[in-house]
């Protein structure tokens, strides 16, 4: 197996040990995460081609889809609710 492919393979457990997390403490490691994707995307896609691209995409978009809908929302201007554990 390749170096990308090892590294995703690593960045899918790092992603589910953060999810396992108290909301609190997934900030720091999810947008660790959230950064470090499209990276790892891009490498993976130029030793392997856009369909384990498009596999990856599907991936991270799946476990992500809170934080990508919260910055969607705020990037259109729409109102946006923070999860209860977030609340003060």
């Amino acid at each position: 197996m390749s170096l990308p492919l090892i590294l995703g393979c690593l960045w899918v457990i790092a992603a589910t040990i953060t999810a396992m997390l108290p909301m609190r403490h997934q900030m720091v490691p999810g947008m660790t995460l959230l950064v470090l994707a499209p990276v790892l995307l891009l490498w993976i896609g130029m030793t392997h081609g856009w369909l384990w691209v498009a596999i990856g995409l599907f991936a991270f978009v799946s476990m992500f889809r809170r934080p990508l809908m919260y910055f969607a929302r705020r990037g259109l201007g729409l109102p946006v609710e923070l999860p209860p554990d977030l609340r003060k």
